[in-house]
Parts: structure tokens; sequence; C-alpha cells
């Protein structure tokens, strides 16, 4: 099998012309740099997630998924190795875009605001605070970058890359998936602050939903009973991670392990956010 690339977490095998294999592994990455520690069933949680997610918004957007069951796979990859963390899908034309929907202000958008009272060139009320739900969910783009940062754009600036008509269909269906996907979480528990979507053409010149939806590794997941407006946020996602880094000096460069604990505690989280999101005891 070709690889076409070896992401962060991701790789990505071609099957033939018109199929993709994604096989997500378990590595974590934080402030742009790959950790050399593993989180057991990290991949597994995230692809599911993913299959979760992609199911309950289908009746909005279609997305690339063909298979999630090995058995429909090559067969070099119908193996425990493969099992519960791959994706057989359709190769789509990717859009240039990585199409971020911020529901509640946090992280790099309230650094934004306290500085120019906007995030990404879209004005905001006076007087929010930190972790505050915005009147309406915002839509705030972001270039894809092959190494290094993700770098914000304008509307207009997505309009330029890919036509008026298409810029304003993303801006759409992410906003709606996000809306859906959020109201059923709040009944789960959990309040999904932003999120980030990726999007593709098909042969057949229609919008598809493609890479991962609605997991922790691309959105920022708070538990609702401890939600409080005015502060930091405790997560379910890889914040935790982050924290523990800037907190204890961690040089992410260094290659040295992270500990036992820190691992086991990451690892946690995801199975805590997939139990509540999906309703079910995650099994390995």
């Amino acid at each position: 099998m070709k690889k076409l690339s070896s992401g962060k977490v991701r790789e990505i095998y071609e099957v033939d012309k018109d199929k993709l294999l994604l096989v997500v592994s378990d590595r974590i990455s934080a402030f742009d740099y790959i950790l050399p520690s593993l989180v057991p069933d990290k991949g597994k949680i995230l692809n599911q997630i993913s299959a979760f997610w992609f199911d309950f918004v289908k009746d909005i957007i279609p997305n690339h998924i063909i298979s999630i069951d090995s058995k429909d796979f090559p067969l070099d990859f119908q193996t425990p190795e493969f099992e519960g963390r791959s994706m057989l899908v359709k190769k789509l034309k990717m859009l240039p875009v990585e199409c971020i929907v911020r529901g509640y202000i946090t992280g790099s958008g309230w650094k934004s605001y306290k500085q120019t009272g906007s995030i990404c060139g879209i004005n905001l009320p006076e007087g929010l605070q930190e972790s505050q739900k915005l009147p309406n969910p915002i839509f705030t783009p972001t270039t894809k970058a092959s190494e290094g940062h993700d770098e914000n754009i304008s509307f207009e600036e997505v309009c330029n890359l890919i036509g008026k008509d298409l810029a304003e269909a993303l801006r759409a269906k992410t906003i709606e998936i996000y809306e859906k996907c959020a109201d059923y979480a709040r009944t789960r528990g959990v309040i999904i602050a932003d999120t980030k979507f990726e999007f593709g053409i098909d042969e057949n010149g229609n919008l598809v939903l493609a890479d991962e939806v609605l997991t922790p590794d691309s959105s920022r997941f708070w538990p609702a009973d401890d939600y409080e407006v005015g502060r930091s946020q405790k997560s379910f996602d890889k914040q935790y991670m982050r924290d523990w880094i800037k907190s204890t000096g961690y040089d992410p460069e260094s290659g040295n392990p992270i500990p036992e604990d820190v691992i086991k505690t990451t690892s946690n989280k995801y199975k805590e956010a997939y139990k509540l999101i999906t309703g079910k005891d995650f099994v390995s």
C-alpha cells in the first residue's frame, strides 16, 4: 500500500484511485510537537467518536466514510493492529481551509478579543468574559499549514480561495453541524466550546464532510456541571496534556518520556469523553 502521508496522529494510505484508508495512531501532539509517549487506545477512541458524529449529521451533509469494518479493508489491513482505528473512505478534492467554529470565547479567541474586541475580524459585543457563550456561533477559518501553525484568514479570503458560493456553503454547513452536535452534547453533560471541520468535493461536485469530526483532538470539550463563566475550564480533551507541559516546564522537543500517571490521566479523559458522547463504555 502506498502511504500518502504521516501526520501528527494519522497515517493515510492509498487503496486505489478513488479510496483511501485513514489510520489513527495513539500518538499525541502538543504545541506542534509529537510527544514521545503513546496514549493507549487514543486512536481507537478518536476513530470511533468520529464515526459516531459522521452518522449523527448525515442528514445535514454526506461524509466520506465507506466502511469502518476491517473486513472491508485491503487484506494487509485486516489485522488486530488496524482494528477499530481505521476508516476506509472516498478520495475527495480537499478544500484548503480549516473550518473553525466557536460557540464560546476561549483560547486564542479570548486573547484576540481582549486585544481588539474581535476574533478573526468579527466584532463582538463589549464586556464578554472568558469562556462566555457567544450570542451566536462564529465561523473563524484558517489556512491548512503543512508545517507549523495554521494562519487565521477572513471570510473574504476564503471567498478568494474557493469562490463566494462555496465559501458561503462552507460557513453555513460548519455552523449547522456545530449547532446540532453542541445541542446534543449539552444533553450528555458536555459543552463543545469550539471545533474544526474539513470538507472536500466528490466526483459529482458535492460538498462532503471529511477527516475527523468533533474528537477531543479537534475540539474543546468542557464538563457542563463544572462550567463557570470568567475563568478557564476543565476539559475532556488534550488540554490537560498542554496544561501539564506548561505547569512543569517539560520540553516537548526533549524526547523525554511523559510520566505514566500523566499518560493514564490523559487516556482516561479520552475514554470519559467517548462514554459521555456515545453513551457506551469504551471497549478496547
